[in-house]
């Protein structure tokens, strides 16, 4: 008698059911708020990777980035293990995490002395 089925979530089934094509979420809801957001939203470029890719992604946490340890679990040498890394993290931008700030945002900072003319000046021509 074969086990029954293993439950999968709602994200799994949404991505096979896509095949690869791009998903558009037009509703967000947070129901112990009582807050629902109506729009088109794309979704973070993890939520992107295939199925296959954001579990491997996850293996790689739990691994603590340990390709050794992905070895074993996958059953690959370290070559696929490098290889399928530098794949997924090419389809993954950079996310600045200290963007430069807006020309508003300058203005906004020298007007409220935070900021002497010179350093607003090559904030500015920085941005150029």
């Amino acid at each position: 008698m074969k086990p029954p089925p293993k439950p999968t979530s709602d994200w799994q089934d949404l991505l096979r059911i896509a095949q690869g094509s791009p998903l558009l979420i037009e509703r967000v809801g947070i129901p112990d708020k009582g807050i629902t957001v109506e729009g088109q939203f794309t979704l973070p470029e993890l939520a992107r990777l295939s199925l296959e890719d954001q579990v491997f992604v996850v293996a790689f946490l739990r691994s603590h980035g340990s390709i050794k340890e992905m070895e074993q679990t996958f059953g690959v040498s370290y070559p696929t293990i490098k290889a399928r890394l530098n794949r997924i993290s090419g389809q993954l931008q950079f996310i600045e995490t200290n963007p430069s700030p807006s020309r508003a945002e300058v203005l906004e900072r020298l007007r409220a002395g935070e900021i002497t003319a010179e350093e607003a000046i090559r904030a500015l021509e920085a941005l150029k």
